[in-house]
């Protein structure tokens, strides 16, 4: 039996996963979370074999429950459950202890091959998110000024905006946003910020 722990801050994800595992005889949902925090706290209290975790929650989001859970227990099987297919996203889950990531659009399609497989000691990661980890590999990531400048750039703020918010001369935000252009293959400031929307680096 494999017991099913279900972490997502929208009631009706989790009530949709608990329709998808109510007549599989091989698995059981034992419980429920709502946000980082409260996963981590059902982890310690019920030791699931597998934890279905969202991504975007609020106070402590996933990728911080990930790291914290795997510090507690390495040995621990996450698959990641999220709207967000970025391949950066998927990264930075999978190098924080994921066992795997799905999105919820495949979630009546692919779930239950995804949660047998993890509980197996195999990663499932969805195969259009896979293509684009495969076609980024070689890709050098942005650093942390980087994504700041184009986190304000993508709320609509000018250079101006953004150096006077950060503390930085125009002059470096123009260097920033040159440096960014080149790493994501880009040549303006809309390309770049929907570029880095796509692969999940910032948020809006």
């Amino acid at each position: 039996m494999i017991r099913i722990l279900i972490v997502d801050d929208h009631l009706i994800i989790r009530e949709g996963v608990a329709a998808i595992l109510e007549n599989e005889e091989d698995m059981a949902l034992i419980g429920e979370a709502a946000d980082g925090m409260e996963a981590v706290e059902q982890f310690r209290a019920l030791r699931p074999d597998v934890i279905l975790m969202d991504i975007q929650m609020p106070g402590l989001n996933g990728l911080q429950a990930i790291a914290t859970i795997m510090a507690e227990a390495p040995a621990a099987k996450i698959l990641v459950l999220t709207t967000y297919p970025g391949d950066n996203q998927a990264s930075r889950a999978l190098a924080a202890g994921a066992s795997g990531y799905m999105l919820k659009s495949s979630l009546r399609k692919d779930m239950l091959e995804a949660i047998r497989k993890v509980a197996g000691g195999a990663t499932y990661v969805d195969p259009d998110v896979a293509q684009d980890l495969a076609s980024h590999i070689a890709d050098r990531p942005l650093g942390d000024r980087e994504i700041a400048v184009l986190s304000l750039v993508a709320r609509g703020q000018s250079n101006k905006e953004v150096a006077g918010g950060l503390g930085i001369s125009e002059e470096t935000v123009k260097a920033h946003l040159k440096s960014a252009f080149a790493k994501l293959k880009v040549a303006d400031r809309t390309h770049a910020v929907t570029q880095a929307i796509k692969r999940g680096m910032i948020e809006i």
